[in-house]
């Protein structure tokens, strides 16, 4: 059988996660890993959790927990949401609220609903490099969104090779950079949404994670205050519960107008009908108790290892290396000099010294940038981030 002969144009378009490949050093013990993002199992709120399944699981509860459920998710889940999305300046309900299986399936769902090919998309440049291979599949044309740039919109739009149909912004502490957009800089892609007519695609996924500095209200809550209700809003707002309670349990959502909610219930519906209900049932127990309690300690801890790897870098880079300083999140973002090639690096770096990261060449679109890598913190005590910053220094100053 002749696969690439049968495979839709799409299948053409997809390759392996950077990442994901990287994950598989953490089962090399003699490596120093900082390349997954992802958060500290030591962390998990797993006693919560271990509470929350036996209750879901005990008497005529159990029925409700293994059932099939609805695809819009658990009513109490999607109202506990719809509060915090309030405390957020977003005053809306639950049903502006779709549970979805990660935020990942979130952003796979809104590239399915938004994209025909050849559309573009302007993204963050880098971005997430999980929202380049959700949107990928859907065969749009990717650009640079950059915040400070004064063009008019017609030239942008004139510029791009499709309809702008729409913009994806990590504005807290993004994934790689660690950058947060400024009050301005988000009122700007609000102007350039919509001039455009285009839908603006807000990744909440790192916004309870802030370590110092002043929090900088929601893009989807800016865009309420000017319309006056979250029904005449663009904005699209993807939310996820992996970096703060459990990845593994697979909880996001999105919120928007209900129109929106709607479509991608249908959407929901075709794909895998609902998200687990013994997950989401779980969650909202785990959320209701103790979210605010469980976030503060994380962010004390990563507050620290984040502190720990700014003080690393300064002490063991060498002259010509730069690199973010973020206000939460879980990465530090560097700038190698030009002409060092990141995949290069991380090949001499895990042969010489076991110091593992992600070259930064993956999260643009276009390949470029090859000089920069990611460095997460999040799951490195302070002694191993001396020692990896320390080994890596030594790599680059060899190169």
């Amino acid at each position: 059988m002749d696969w690439q002969a049968v495979l839709a144009t799409r299948g053409g378009r997809m390759k392996a996660s950077e990442i994901r490949e990287l994950l598989k050093l953490l089962d090399r013990p003699e490596v120093l890993s900082f390349a997954g993002g992802i958060p500290d199992p030591a962390l998990f709120p797993a006693d919560a959790f271990r509470t929350a399944m036996a209750e879901a699981l005990s008497g005529p509860a159990a029925g409700v927990a293994l059932q099939y459920s609805v695809s819009e998710g658990y009513r109490p889940l999607r109202d506990w949401l719809a509060g915090r999305m309030a405390d957020l300046g977003v005053p809306c309900d639950a049903d502006n609220i779709l549970i979805t299986s990660g935020s990942q399936q979130a952003l796979d769902y809104l590239g399915k609903l938004l994209l025909d090919p050849g559309d573009t998309m302007l993204l963050g440049w880098p971005t997430y490099l999980g929202a380049l291979g959700a949107f990928n599949a859907y065969e749009p044309c990717f650009d640079r969104f950059d915040p400070s740039d004064n063009r008019a919109p017609l030239d942008a739009a004139a510029a791009a090779a499709g309809r702008v149909k729409a913009l994806y912004l990590t504005p807290d502490f993004a994934n790689p950079t660690g950058e947060t957009l400024t009050l301005a800089q988000r009122e700007a892609a609000l102007d350039r949404a919509e001039a455009l007519n285009a839908a603006l695609i807000e990744d909440g996924a790192y916004q309870v994670l802030r370590y110092d500095g002043t929090p900088v209200p929601a893009i989807l809550a800016l865009e309420i205050a000017r319309k006056g209700s979250i029904e005449a809003c663009r904005t699209l707002y993807c939310g996820s519960f992996s970096k703060t309670l459990a990845p593994g349990l697979r909880v996001g959502w999105i919120c928007a107008a209900k129109p929106v909610i709607r479509w991608l219930v249908l959407m929901k519906q075709a794909s895998d009908l609902h998200s687990p209900t013994l997950n989401q049932i779980a969650t909202e127990h785990v959320a209701r108790t103790i979210f605010d309690t469980h976030t503060a300690r994380i962010r004390t801890v990563y507050r620290a290892r984040r502190d720990a790897m700014l003080a690393a870098l300064d002490r063991h880079m060498p002259e010509g290396v730069r690199w973010s300083r973020p206000e939460g999140g879980m990465f530090v973002w560097l700038t190698l000099p030009r002409g060092t090639d990141g995949a290069a690096l991380l090949a001499r770096s895990l042969e010489t010294e076991r110091v593992a990261f992600v070259p930064g060449r993956a999260f643009f679109a276009d390949g470029s940038n090859g000089n920069t890598l990611r460095l997460s913190f999040s799951c490195a005590d302070a002694a191993m981030i001396e020692e990896g910053m320390m080994r890596l220094g030594r790599v680059l100053r060899a190169s």
